[in-house]
This record gives structure tokens, C-alpha cells and sequence, in this order.
């Protein structure tokens, strides 16, 4: 075998490690923003429309961030409890994804308040009543057919949402939803071919798949209702009730390709967590993600 003596020796080289191996590419599309690659947000205006109140700016993007902060954590804890590997994986993804646009979002609350709060202290010092994530995103899943029910529902609405936010007037959301909107496409895919699997597949999966796309018609009539800050926002932001006939037509064509009956009509919600009501699964779930960071006020990790 031939050997090239113009070539670097070994002692030369820089000593791979792995972590280095996931940090050193610049490749938006693989990894959660945060990883060591370019701003993906880099060159769009941070500057505040004008006439856009503030206070009502930076409740939107809790809204927005706190959804996707909580649904993260949700999918994190069925990590090593999927069907297969392969599930655990695109879970874990698709996880990381929505934390991806938490980040951007809380980060962008925090420059709307101007009292100097970052994405850190908006997820991390902050009490259960808070919080404005829909109570949707905060509940915990009995079986694999309820988190498949739960995604698909949530996906279908924030990718209409989402998709209808890259026009926004403010530059930032609109960048941070045109970019969510190539993950959520996925999301929606790989929970709609889970329901479709479950519910053409064996008398107990489709049974149970049946069971959780009623049980979650409960929790699904806040995701459309036009919030007050919402509202007088106006093209800054998104009438969720604009999306409910795009929501209706994908669920659908997911139900019947999975052989299962019609949506429940959604139950008339009274208790809203945009306004800060919520169950105490968000008080468990904030519970555990906050432990370290209150316990080390000011922690750098």
C-alpha cells in the first residue's frame, strides 16, 4: 500500500471529540437553535413595529413561546417509553424543535418588556399563574394513542397558525413562524401517520386511538378563541378562529384515512390558559423543569 508522505501526521490533526462532531457545521435544518450554529434569526430587524403596544406584544410571544416550551417537555418524558427507537428519535426531534422556538419567542418577549428578562428568566422564574400556554399543551398523555391525538391536534393548529404568522408586520415573528412552519410540517406528518397506523390497525388500536381523539375534543376549543391581546394586536398577529376551517379540513382527512368517526363538536371552554388558569399538571411540569435553576440562582451551565 502506498503511502503519501505529503500528508499531515496524525499529531497534527485537531483530536475529534464527540461533542465537537455535533457542533462543528452550521446546519440549521439538524439541530435546535442553540447548538453552535449561525443565528438563524441573524440580519432581521429586532426593532418593535410601530404603534405596537409593548406590553401586548410581549404577551403574544409568551402565548406562542409557552405552548412550544411546554409541549417540549411533554415529548421529552416519552423519550425511551416509544414503540420503537426510531419513535423515541423523532420525538426527541421534534422536542427539540419546538424548544428551538420557544427560545426565539421567549427571547423576543424579553426584548418587547425592556426590563432586560431573557429567554432563561421567562422559562425559569416565573409561577405556574404566568404562564399563557394553552392548557392543551400541559397535559399528560396515558398511552402512546393520547400523545399521538395530542400532536396531531396541536401541530394542525400551530402550523395553520404559524403559517398565516410569517406574514406578520413584526419582522422577528415573522421570521421565527417562516421558520417553524418547515418543522411543524413535519410534526403534523409524523403524528398523522401514527393516528392513521393506530387507527387502521388492530381492534385495541383502533379502539384506543377512537377514545383519544373524543377525549381530546375537551381541551381543543380554547386553541380557536380570539384572545383580547390577540385582537388589538391586529396584523402583528393571528386570529386563531381564522384557522379553524384549515384545522377541520387536515383532521378530517387524517380521520378518515384512519377509519375513525368525525371530531366531537368542541366542548364550550370557561377556563382559559392564555389568561393564566391552569391544571396542576403545569404546576408538576414546572416543578421539575425549574429545579436546577432555582436551586442555583444565577447559574451559568
Amino acid at each position: 500500500m502506498a503511502f503519501d508522505d505529503t500528508a499531515p501526521s496524525s499529531s497534527s490533526l485537531p483530536e475529534p471529540t464527540a461533542y465537537g462532531s455535533l457542533t462543528d457545521h452550521e446546519d440549521d435544518a439538524r439541530w435546535a437553535y442553540g447548538t453552535g450554529f449561525t443565528d438563524p434569526l441573524a440580519g432581521v430587524p429586532a426593532d418593535l413595529p410601530d404603534g405596537v403596544d409593548r406590553a401586548d406584544l410581549m404577551t403574544y410571544c409568551l402565548m406562542l413561546g409557552d405552548d412550544a416550551l411546554i409541549m417540549s417537555h411533554r415529548l421529552q418524558q416519552w423519550v425511551t417509553r416509544a414503540p420503537e427507537l426510531e419513535d423515541e428519535l423523532a420525538l426527541a426531534n421534534i422536542g427539540l424543535d419546538l424548544l428551538g422556538q420557544a427560545r426565539l419567542l421567549l427571547t423576543r418577549a424579553g426584548v418587547a418588556e425592556g426590563a432586560g428578562r431573557d429567554e432563561d428568566d421567562l422559562a425559569y422564574r416565573r409561577e405556574a399563574h404566568e404562564f399563557r400556554n394553552v392548557r392543551l399543551a400541559e397535559r399528560a398523555d396515558g398511552d402512546f394513542a393520547q400523545l399521538m391525538a395530542r400532536l396531531l391536534v396541536f401541530t394542525a393548529w400551530r402550523l395553520a397558525v404559524f403559517d398565516r404568522l410569517s406574514g406578520s408586520r413584526d419582522p422577528m415573528l415573522a421570521a421565527i413562524a417562516a421558520k417553524g412552519v418547515k418543522e411543524l410540517t413535519y410534526h403534523r406528518d409524523y403524528a398523522a401517520r401514527w393516528v392513521v397506523r393506530l387507527g387502521g390497525g388492530t381492534a385495541l388500536s383502533h379502539s384506543r386511538m377512537a377514545a383519544a381523539m373524543s377525549d381530546i375534543s375537551l381541551l381543543s376549543g380554547e386553541l380557536f378563541r380570539a384572545h383580547e391581546v390577540e385582537t388589538r394586536l391586529g396584523s402583528v398577529a393571528v386570529d386563531p378562529g381564522a384557522v379553524r376551517g384549515e384545522f377541520d379540513a387536515v383532521m378530517g382527512e387524517v380521520l378518515a384515512a384512519a377509519g375513525l368517526p368525525a371530531r366531537d363538536e368542541m366542548s364550550e371552554i370557561l377556563i382559559f390558559g392564555r389568561d393564566g388558569n391552569h391544571t396542576e399538571a403545569l404546576t408538576e411540569i414546572l416543578t421539575e423543569m425549574q429545579e436546577l435553576a432555582r436551586a442555583v440562582p444565577g447559574g451559568k451551565w
